[in-house]
């Protein structure tokens, strides 16, 4: 395996430093570690997701942007979105198999801000041109500790973003005949939720925990961030904790 893979690590350990409430989980949680981009020149930023009551493997994204809005790099991207082959992509003789699909309303928000647009026209990576893999793997089927180094380092202070989406999340308001018609909707259901926060060199080893900034586009048209959270449910608790931290130079 090269040294600029996603490396998961088949490691875990207790986390007593954030304790969830006592209805979702136990006092201690164990967490798995994901390490990214360990071969980047900056700091390591170290971000701890919790999974909360309706957390079902999610697609999700990590990227960091500067002050002013502008996308600077990944930090980590579900594998089937960053390169366009979803594991269960294709029916082959009666049976899922690995295989090309095209998901814009999964993660749009990270799609529009990364700016790249591919051959068919969608803000996501195609095959012919994946994300690099120091930046992909496979999502942990439960909490995780990501560990991604910056590509660059960074005197300033930067924000870094956390979208998630859980396909096929129905509630009353986003029902499966909200959008007729719409097949990029209906395998979202539920818009992806984007969480940020805002890490400062200056302040290293301080976590920060990310809020919910606003919801994607329910089928991925644009890449705005819309503030209407009252109508989703079960989405806003894929994650019951997400937060993050720069290390020191």
């Amino acid at each position: 395996m090269k040294a600029s893979t996603l490396i998961f690590i088949g490691l875990s350990f207790l986390l007593f430093s954030c304790k969830p409430p006592a209805e979702t989980a136990k006092e201690h949680t164990e967490v798995s570690s994901l390490l990214s981009n360990p071969e980047g020149q900056g700091q390591w930023i170290s971000l701890e997701l919790l999974t909360g009551p309706s957390h079902n493997h999610p697609l999700m994204a990590v990227w960091v942007e500067d002050m002013d809005g502008n996308y600077l790099q990944p930090l980590y991207v579900a594998e089937s979105i960053a390169t366009g082959i979803f594991r269960h992509g294709k029916a082959k003789e009666g049976k899922w198999a690995p295989g090309e699909r095209r998901r814009p309303a999964a993660l749009p928000r990270w799609g529009h801000q990364r700016g790249i647009r591919a051959s068919d026209g969608l803000y996501i990576p195609e095959p012919e041109a994946p994300l690099a893999d120091a930046y992909t793997g496979a999502t942990p089927g439960g909490s995780f500790l990501l560990r991604a180094k910056l590509d660059q380092y960074s005197e300033e202070a930067i924000k870094i973003f956390v979208e998630v989406n859980q396909s096929w999340d129905w509630n009353q308001y986003w029902t499966n005949v909200r959008y007729p018609g719409d097949e990029d909707y209906k395998t979202s259901a539920q818009p992806a939720v984007v969480y940020v926060t805002t890490l400062d060199p200056a302040e290293p080893e301080k976590w920060k925990q990310l809020e919910a900034a606003g919801r994607s586009h329910h089928s991925g048209k644009d890449g705005l961030l819309y503030d209407d959270l009252e109508s989703l449910t079960t989405a806003l608790h894929i994650f019951r904790s997400i937060r993050a931290t720069i290390s020191a130079p």
